[in-house]
This record gives structure tokens, sequence and C-alpha cells, in this order.
């Protein structure tokens, strides 16, 4: 009797300290759109090259942004975003996240090497990869498309290692350019 008293004893002091009281959530900040209000600044430049100082204004049209950088390249047979393209990827994350009503087109591509199912697939991965990192980063879904061309848009024509590098690529195209 002792030993159950106990046992229920120590059970009730185990669930009464892993009780948790839920913590109140901060409600959503709400934007005020209403005529005269102030408005949200355009961005700025940046570091990261996102913002733009451009005549037009616009960073996707400055060659000085890294916004105006818009092909990924893969390695053979791959479709991970290579380190020394993700902050380009970052960028453009940035770019769809802060702008809400930009369109994106991404076309994954490949080399001539492999079937023409096989290089379909392949394309297909490589731009959902780039679009699943850009939603990551705070893009929404219906901001981006993703699809395949596999080898049949190729950047170079020849039979060689440099070729198919520049073959193997995602091709990151906004509204208005496709």
């Amino acid at each position: 009797m002792k030993k159950t008293l106990l046992a229920v004893a120590t059970l009730s002091i185990v669930l009464a300290g892993c009780q948790s009281t839920p913590e109140a959530e901060k409600p959503a900040g709400v934007e005020d759109r209403t005529p005269g209000a102030a408005s949200k600044p355009a961005p700025s430049p940046t570091t990261s090259g996102v913002g733009s100082s451009s005549p037009s204004g616009n960073p996707l049209k400055d060659p000085s942004s890294i916004l105006s950088k818009r092909t990924i390249y893969f390695d053979y047979d791959r479709d991970d975003i290579k380190v020394e393209f993700v902050p380009i990827v970052e960028a453009h994350g940035k770019y769809l996240r802060e702008n809400r009503g930009a369109k994106l087109l991404i076309q994954g591509n490949a080399d001539e090497r492999g079937s023409r199912e096989y290089n379909l697939a392949l394309g297909q991965r490589r731009s959902d990869a780039i679009k699943r990192r850009l939603v990551v980063l705070g893009a929404t879904e219906v901001q981006i498309e993703s699809v395949s061309l596999g080898e049949e848009k190729p950047a170079c024509v020849e039979h060689d290692e440099n070729c198919w590098y520049k073959n193997r690529r995602g091709d990151m195209l906004y509204g208005g350019e496709y």
C-alpha cells in the first residue's frame, strides 16, 4: 500500500512538473494602407547588393546589384545548390519576401548527357531546389513557378566539360522577362 501511495505521489509530482502554461501570442503587425499614410521607404543600397542606386531604381536591372545575377550552376548529375551560389539565392529570396507582387519563373536545365527523360527530371529537380530555398527564405509558393527544360535550351553547344557546365543550370526570370 505504501509503495502504491509513493508511486502515485511521485507520478503526480512528475506530471505537475511537466505542465506548462502557454505563452501569449503576439498579434501580427498590420500595415496601414490608408491614403496619406506614411509608406515604407524604398530599399536602399546594402552590402548584400539587394538595394539599388541605379537611375531606373530597379535592382533587378542594375548590373552592380547581386539581383542581376540570375543563373545558378550545378555539378554533374546533382541538384544541390553550391555554396558559391547561396548568396545569389538569398538575395533573390529577400527580394521576393519584400516584393510580394513579384513573380519568378525558374527554368531547370541539364547538359546533353543522359536520356531526354532523365534530363527533364534532373532539370525539374534543379528548379525545385532553387524554389524550395527561396520559399525557406520567405518567398511564397504562388510567387514562384519551377519548370524543366531538360537539355532543350543549351547555353553552349560544344561537346566538352566547359560547355556542359554552362548547361547544368537554373535560370531565374522575373515577370515580364519570359
